[in-house]
C-alpha cells in the first residue's frame, strides 16, 4: 500500500463535485481509462460524457483511471502499488471491462505504462478469461484504430450516445467473454480486430443533440478549465477545411437548441460563474448572441473554445470582454491567400485584419494566431506572407495599445501540418523534420525582431510521432513498448524492419488502400480525392450544408 498515492486520489476526490460512486453488488464494472494525467483527462468532455452515460445505467458502474503524474509514477514504481480507480480505489484487473477513451494519438505511448501498473497484459492474445475485456473508444477509434488492433478486444466506431446502449445490453446479459464477443459482432459500429472480416460503418451518430447532454458533469479545479462549466454547443463543422479530420468524421454538422443549452447553463452556473462553450466552430452556432446574452443575463460569464474570423461581431467581443477575457485566439491557419485557398479556409486577409481590429478595439489585451507550416506546395514566399500578415496584425495591436495606454502581446502559435486519415490530405506526406526545423528557425529569427510579438511551436519530435501513429497500421502496436521508453522513432522502425518515411513523409498513390479504411465514414474516397485535386489547383469548395449530397453522409438518396 502507498499512503502517498491514496492521499493524492482522496485529495482530488474531496475537491470534486458530481462524481458517481456505486455499490459493486450485482453491477457490471467498467474501468474508464484516460491515458493521460488527471489534469488532462478531466478537461476532456468526451471522457466525462462516457462516464455519465455508463453511470446512468443502474446495472453498471463506471470508475476512472488516469496516467499518474511523474512524481506519483515514481512512487508506483518504488512501492509496486497498482493503479487504482478514483471512486473506490480498486485495481484495474478487478473490473469486467476496461474502456480506453483516447482523443490524441500520442497518448498511445502511455498505454504500456498503464497496463503494467494495472497488472494486465498489454496484448489481447496474452490475456485470458480471468482478465477484463478491453474496449477502444474515442475520436482515435473512428479515425484510425489499426495501431491498437493487437491490444484491444473490440473497438467502438462512432459517437458514444448511440453505440453504448446496445453494447452494454450485451455486456450485462452475456454469460462469458466469448458469448459477449460473438453477440457484439452483429452490433452496428462494433469492430472486432481478431476478425476484421469487413468494414464497419461510423454512421453511429447522435442525430438530435438535445437528447443527451455533453458537459462537465464533474467539476474540479485541477483541470485546464477548472474555473468554468463546459457545455458542448454543437458537433461537427460545416466549413470543410481540408486538413481537419474533425470536420469530416463528425459529419453531419448538428446543433443543440437554445433552450437545451440554457438549461445546461443553469446547471453549470450552480457550480461555476463562467460557462465555457465548446464546439469546432462556436461562433457558427445559429443563436450564439442569444446564448451569450442568456449567460450574461443570468449573472454568468462566457468563454469560447474558438472564434470564427468571418463571424465575429463587436457585440460578441464586448460580451467576452465583460466576461473577463484577456487573450483571444483566432486561426488564419495559413499566412498566404494561396495556402488558405489550398486548405479551403474560405477567408481572406481583409477578414483576418477586420477580426483583429474588432478584438483590439474591444480591449482584448492579447491575441494568439494559430498557423500551420509544411502544408502541401508551401514555398518560401508563403512564409514571407505569413510574416507580413503577422506584422499587419501587430501594428493594429500596437495602435490599440497606445490608445488604451497598455501594450498587449501577439503570439504566433506555429505548428507543422500533419496529414490525417479521412481528409482530402490523407494522400499527402508530412514535410521532413529537417526542412521544418529550417522554416521554424527562419520564422523565429524574423519574429524576434517584432516588438511585443512571440512565436511558439510544439515539439517537432512529438509532431512526427503523431503523424506516425495517426497514419499507422497494425504493425505499430508491437513498437509501443519501445516507443514508450522514449527511444528514437527512426531507429526503432529500422530495428523492427519498418521504414519510418513510409508512414510519415511519403506521398500516397491515388489507389493505395489505407489501414483506416476498415471504417466506412459514409463518404467516398473519390469525394476526398476530388477535394485533394481541387486543393492542388487552388479551388475553393462551398461550405458543407445539410442536404448538399456532395459527400453522401448528410442525406441518403
Amino acid at each position: 500500500m502507498s499512503r502517498k498515492l491514496l492521499d493524492t486520489i482522496r485529495r482530488r476526490r474531496a475537491s470534486e463535485t458530481g462524481a458517481t460512486v456505486k455499490d459493486w453488488s450485482n453491477r457490471y464494472r467498467v474501468a474508464l481509462v484516460y491515458p493521460n494525467t488527471y489534469h488532462q483527462g478531466m478537461s476532456n468532455l468526451g471522457m466525462q460524457t462516457v462516464y455519465q452515460l455508463i453511470n446512468q445505467r443502474d446495472d453498471c458502474l463506471c470508475e476512472r483511471f488516469f496516467l499518474p503524474d511523474p512524481e506519483d509514477l515514481a512512487e508506483h514504481q518504488k512501492t509496486g502499488f497498482p493503479l487504482v480507480s478514483y471512486e473506490s480505489q480498486s485495481p484495474l484487473k478487478d473490473f469486467d471491462l476496461v474502456t480506453l477513451s483516447i482523443s490524441f494519438e500520442n497518448d498511445y505511448l502511455n498505454l504500456p505504462v498503464i497496463f503494467a501498473l494495472g497488472e494486465l497484459p498489454l496484448y489481447a492474445k496474452e490475456r485470458d478469461d480471468e482478465d477484463p475485456l478491453v474496449l477502444f473508444g474515442g475520436v482515435c477509434a473512428f479515425l484510425n484504430p489499426a495501431p491498437l488492433f493487437d491490444l484491444v478486444d473490440l473497438v467502438a466506431v462512432g459517437e458514444a450516445e448511440p453505440i453504448l446502449p446496445p453494447l452494454f445490453d450485451v455486456f450485462t446479459s452475456a454469460q462469458s467473454k466469448g458469448d459477449a464477443l460473438s453477440e457484439l459482432e452483429a452490433i452496428p459500429g462494433v469492430l472486432l480486430p481478431h476478425l476484421q472480416s469487413h468494414s464497419v460503418s461510423r454512421r453511429q451518430f447522435l442525430a438530435d443533440l438535445d437528447q443527451s447532454a455533453s458537459r462537465s458533469f464533474i467539476q474540479t479545479e485541477e483541470t485546464e478549465f477548472g474555473d468554468m462549466a463546459l457545455s458542448e454547443v454543437s458537433r461537427g463543422c460545416s466549413r470543410g477545411c481540408r486538413f481537419c479530420a474533425a470536420g469530416y468524421i463528425y459529419l453531419p454538422p448538428r446543433e443543440r437548441s437554445l433552450n437545451n443549452l440554457l438549461q445546461q447553463v443553469d446547471s453549470g452556473l450552480c457550480e461555476r460563474q463562467k460557462v465555457g462553450l465548446v464546439a469546432a466552430a462556436v461562433a457558427d452556432y445559429s443563436d450564439i448572441e442569444k446564448l451569450q446574452d442568456g449567460i450574461l443575463q443570468r449573472g454568468g460569464q462566457v468563454s469560447v473554445s474558438s472564434l470564427r474570423l468571418d463571424a465575429l461581431t463587436a457585440e460578441e467581443v464586448a460580451g467576452l470582454r465583460n466576461s473577463g477575457l484577456r487573450t483571444a485566439s483566432i486561426a488564419p491557419e495559413a499566412g498566404s491567400q494561396r495556402l488558405r485557398n489550398l486548405i479551403n479556409k474560405g477567408i481572406n486577409e481583409e477578414q483576418i485584419l477586420h477580426a483583429a481590429q474588432l478584438l483590439a478595439d474591444g480591449d482584448i489585451r492579447n491575441l494568439k494566431l494559430y498557423l500551420l507550416i509544411g502544408l502541401p506546395t508551401e514555398e518560401q514566399a508563403d512564409l514571407e506572407e505569413l510574416l507580413e500578415l503577422a506584422d499587419k496584425v501587430r501594428l493594429i495591436w500596437r495602435e490599440a495599445g497606445r490608445r488604451q495606454g497598455q501594450m498587449g502581446t501577439l503570439t504566433l502559435s506555429v505548428n507543422p501540418f500533419i496529414p490525417k486519415p479521412f481528409t482530402p490530405f490523407q494522400w499527402a506526406g508530412m514535410e521532413p523534420e529537417n526542412s521544418l526545423k529550417k522554416k521554424l528557425r527562419y520564422l523565429h529569427s524574423a519574429v524576434s525582431r517584432m516588438p511585443n510579438t512571440e512565436l511558439n511551436s510544439e515539439s517537432l519530435r512529438s509532431a512526427v510521432m503523431q503523424a506516425f501513429l495517426s497514419r499507422g497500421d497494425r504493425k505499430i502496436g508491437a513498437l509501443l513498448p519501445q516507443l514508450a521508453e522514449g527511444g528514437n522513432l527512426k531507429q526503432i522502425c529500422k530495428k523492427n524492419g519498418l521504414n519510418m518515411a513510409d508512414y510519415v513523409t511519403r506521398e500516397r498513390d491515388e489507389n493505395e488502400i489505407f489501414p483506416w479504411e476498415v471504417i466506412d465514414q459514409g463518404f467516398s474516397r473519390e469525394y476526398l480525392w476530388g477535394e485533394y485535386q481541387r486543393a492542388l489547383r487552388g479551388e475553393l469548395t462551398a461550405r458543407c450544408m445539410e442536404g448538399c449530397r456532395r459527400c453522401g453522409i448528410c442525406t441518403d438518396e
